[in-house]
């Protein structure tokens, strides 16, 4: 549609009093009403000596045209201001007959919100993403704009070509180009779906921005996608792609993540720029249904050891045993099924690496996030035209000459794992996880195809956490199931001896320690007594009671608190128990802040998020 044909559209827009582009017949809630030929004086004679039968007429039509393309060509002005209340809704929502709401929360205020319903009849929840809507003439302004903004963005020399102030000046330019004159509710609206789909993610960007969704799963053309909700669990959405825009969407994700997906590589793993991870399949050679994908989302800030401990994965116990063991250099892997939590607490186990050591992390797509100065991230590569693949074993053998202390393994799955038990046995500290259900069954993985360690080379491991997703009182939930020691391969049976540290019981939904001969080996290379022991166990136990007491679950405050417990333990300790103790607070009028300092640097904290 040539600029003339917007200006006829918008001419027969006002005529009808759509109710969204403020006009004089029909203006949007709040706004003010205009005259109706204020804004067309100059090219609205014509039109305004024209007779009924003409209008109906060809020459009619001909007038109309002849008094828009004059606005076209003198153009309007725009007095664009940011977006008030009294500009007009962007949207209502009404729930389908049957479904009732039991959930509306802003996930982009104030132009999108989320809106959950529940059907009583198929005892389902429904998930609706709801956005500024547009009528006829919006829509096709909205589909005119995205394809005239690429060129002067493209071309643009100063700042960031999709920053939101650089498309609010871009639309603006256009829509006076264009002659139409908008309201502020529909300007607004135009500017929301430019930032969608320039900076955002299009049609799922409410729901990227939803904090309570953790999975997005797309199974094929114009079908309705899915999420895992942190409170509904699974739930279906209206957000759906037809064949062609899911084709573009999926090879838009692999663009963006710097990977290439084609018909003849229709399957790509990757990571998105915000870090969230994806699965991408292409057309329907092995997908039938279609394009599909599946977005894991990343947390914007990384789980805490506190945060899994309000959680009920772990037990403070079971918290404190873990810390006291990765100071003291003790190999684990985090074990589980599909989404039972193993990256997050090897994340967030690793806040507790003492501060300086030199760690390496090692990935095939980027998940790891820590706040640890000496920290050296690497990914796996597959070639690009020219040069070899980069497996996780170049990168793992390339990571021993790097002299870490600690070793991360994203996940170990083949022969890589030989290479990282032979760093284990030679004195690397590693931490990594796998897809097991129990400690037999990771002792079997470990020794079968195509892992193939050898059951001397796996002793050399120290600690198996074996993770759940389950469910408590009829709610999803992660459970740290149970934690494991391996020992010594039996001499008189050939079989690798384990015992159990910690276990999980259903229920009482409590953890139950047993003895444990870690911690002894630890009492033994530290010199300490068994008193010694108990007593700084006792006193990291206090440490993570007092600030899940504090609520103190910000990563950089919670790693800045372990690091400051390493040099100075009794300091943070009075600290924490001033900052918890409001009879105390009240004496001393500082409403519970506790300023401490970390490798020089004043930090502050005052037991909050």
């Amino acid at each position: 549609m040539g600029d003339a044909g917007i200006g006829e559209q918008n001419a027969g827009h006002e005529s009808e009093g759509s109710g969204v582009n403020g006009t004089a017949a029909a203006t949007s809630e709040g706004s003010e009403p205009r005259d109706a030929d204020a804004s067309t004086a100059s090219g609205s004679a014509v039109t305004a000596s024209a007779t009924p039968d003409a209008e109906s007429g060809f020459l009619g039509r001909v007038t109309r045209r002849v008094g828009r393309v004059v606005d076209v060509l003198r153009g309007s002005s725009i007095d664009v201001h940011p977006y008030r209340p009294e500009d007009g809704r962007f949207a209502e929502f009404e729930p389908p007959d049957g479904e009732e709401v039991v959930d509306r929360y802003w996930v982009n205020a104030p132009y999108a919100y989320v809106v959950i319903t529940h059907d009583d009849e198929e005892s389902e929840h429904y998930y609706y993403a709801v956005e500024p809507e547009l009528d006829e003439f919006e829509s096709e302004l909205r589909d005119r704009a995205v394809v005239d903004i690429r060129d002067p963005l493209l071309y643009r020399t100063n700042g960031d070509p999709t920053a939101e102030e650089t498309l609010r000046s871009e639309l603006r330019t256009l829509l006076e180009q264009y002659g139409v004159d908008v309201s502020m509710r529909t300007f607004h609206a135009l500017l929301y779906y430019l930032a969608r789909d320039f900076r955002g993610f299009g049609r799922i960007d409410p729901l990227m921005h939803d904090p309570h969704i953790e999975d997005i799963s797309c199974d094929g053309y114009d079908l309705p996608i899915f999420i895992y909700h942190d409170e509904y669990t699974d739930i279906e959405t209206n957000v759906a792609f037809a064949a062609d825009d899911l084709d573009d969407f999926v090879i838009r994700l692999a663009q963006e993540s710097g990977r290439h997906v084609s018909v003849g590589a229709p399957v790509v793993g990757t990571t998105l720029p915000d870090g969230s991870r994806v699965e991408l399949a292409l057309g329907e050679e092995v997908t039938p249904r279609g394009s599909a994908f599946t977005i894991r989302k990343y947390a914007d800030e990384p789980f805490t050891p506190i945060d899994l401990i309000d959680y009920g994965t772990f037990s403070v116990e079971e918290m404190a045993y873990l810390w006291l063991c990765i100071e003291n250099n003790k190999s684990l892997i985090f074990a589980g099924g599909t989404a039972s939590g193993k990256t997050t607490s090897m994340n967030a186990v690793s806040m507790f690496i003492p501060p300086r050591s030199k760690v390496l992390s090692i990935e095939d797509t980027r998940e790891l996030s820590l706040y640890h100065d000496n920290w050296l991230s690497s990914v796996t590569r597959e070639r690009l035209h020219e040069g070899s693949d980069i497996d996780m074993y170049d990168l793992l053998r390339s990571a021993l000459r790097h002299r870490p202390e600690f070793i991360i393994v994203g996940e170990v799955r083949g022969n890589e794992a030989v290479t990282l038990f032979q760093a284990m046995n030679t004195g690397h500290t590693t931490f990594s996880t796998m897809h097991a259900d129990s400690i037999e069954t990771v002792i079997n993985r470990l020794e079968n195809e195509p892992i193939n360690v050898p059951r001397a080379m796996v002793q050399s491991l120290d600690l198996l956490c074996v993770q759940t997703l389950t469910r408590v009182d009829g709610e999803r939930v992660r459970r740290s199931k149970t934690i494991g020691e391996i020992g010594d391969v039996d001499q008189r049976t050939g079989e690798l001896d384990y015992s159990r540290a910690f276990t999980w019981k259903p229920e009482t939904d409590t953890f139950e320690h047993s003895d444990s001969s870690l911690l002894e080996e630890i009492q033994r290379e530290r010199g300490w007594s068994r008193a010694e022991r108990k007593r700084e166990m006792n006193r990291r136990e206090r440490f993570l009671e007092l600030l899940v007491e504090l609520g103190t679950t910000n990563y950089r405050t919670f790693t800045a608190l372990v690091n400051e417990y390493y040099s100075a333990p009794d300091r943070v300790m009075e600290r924490l128990e001033a900052a918890n103790d409001p009879a105390e607070d009240e004496t001393a009028g500082s409403g519970g802040t506790v300023t401490h300092g970390t490798d020089g640097e004043g930090a502050e904290f005052d037991g909050r998020r």
